[in-house]
């Protein structure tokens, strides 16, 4: 090539050359139109959406962005759209291939793209040669991903549901325990109210120790009032723990039963009413500048070969 270049001068040869050049250049911008038309390549149109991810914690090291665009890209959110809008029939793929789903993979890693721009949006791009098909799927993709992280948290809040409606049921049995223990010391013993019958006992005492009634009820006092405020003061703490852990529960339970969205939509897709691919004046560019330089090339061949033919005969 250097040589080529060292003995055939390039503007020498474009003036020479220059029809022969004008006509590749005209041929390869016409079979350029005709190659990137939809003849050969199929016209694909762009929907896109901006969002931001709302009501998600992230799992580990990732933001909620990264964590968003994680679940964007799961298995069960590509699926779902494939099956919703039947993109095996629609992008023409048969299903009885032998690598059919590896096709419809690339021609989803192809069409849909998923991307994180600078200031922390996710973007949805989807391309589809039907317009509005194309502004469906976007729309699509984001109802899958509420319905997905929703999924997820039903079912962590669903464990924590479970796990408090055990702890509350051992505890209310705890508590129906105590009440049965308390009912029973008064129904045997006459034990209602510790401190007022405390009293009254005593000064029932003191005007008439010969009393038997007296007698039976102090007696009664000494040998289970230990007992009977006991029981009441463990009936009175797990009661109150139980009243807070029913919070806690109804606190978790409308978790469990929200219906809340996790994507903060931007841009709304709308369906496209201009093509984005093929780039048709990108590749006429390309091919016609590729076509330009080959031909320099092959021109550049040939007069060499002519100036070594002419060096040859003159030193012959």
């Amino acid at each position: 090539m250097d040589n080529f270049f060292n003995n055939v001068k390039l503007l020498d040869i474009i003036v020479k050359w220059k029809y022969h050049l004008l006509a590749v250049v005209v041929a390869a911008m016409l079979l350029s139109v005709l190659f990137s038309s939809a003849l050969f390549i199929k016209p694909l149109y762009k929907s896109y959406a901006l969002v931001y991810p709302s009501n998600i914690s992230p799992y580990s090291t990732e933001n909620e962005t990264e964590q968003m665009m994680q679940m964007l890209q799961s298995r069960d959110i590509r699926d779902s759209v494939i099956h919703r809008f039947n993109l095996a029939k629609h992008w023409e793929i048969d299903s009885t291939y032998q690598y059919f789903m590896s096709t419809m993979v690339f021609y989803w890693d192809q069409r849909v793209r998923i991307g994180k721009t600078p200031n922390e949006a996710v973007e949805i791009e989807v391309l589809d040669p039907d317009p509005q098909i194309a502004c469906d799927m976007t729309t699509a993709i984001i109802d899958y991903y509420n319905l997905k992280v929703r999924e997820l948290h039903k079912e962590k809040f669903g464990e924590v549901v479970e796990n408090y409606n055990f702890i509350m049921a051992v505890k209310q049995h705890y508590v129906d325990s105590l009440s049965k223990l308390i009912v029973d010391l008064g129904t045997k013993y006459g034990m209602m109210d510790y401190g007022s019958q405390t009293r009254e006992v005593m000064r029932a005492y003191f005007e008439n120790k010969n009393s038997g009634e007296v007698q039976k009820y102090k007696r009664n006092l000494e040998e289970h009032g230990g007992d009977y405020l006991k029981l009441v003061q463990l009936m009175n703490t797990e009661s109150g723990a139980l009243a807070a852990m029913k919070l806690d529960a109804d606190r978790a339970l409308m978790d469990f039963n929200r219906r809340y969205t996790h994507a903060n939509v931007l841009s709304k897709p709308f369906p496209a009413d201009k093509k984005s691919f093929p780039v048709r004046w990108l590749i006429m560019l390309m091919s016609t500048v590729a076509a330009l330089f080959l031909a320099l090339i092959v021109a550049g061949i040939i007069e060499n070969r002519k100036q070594n033919s002419l060096n040859a005969a003159q030193q012959g």
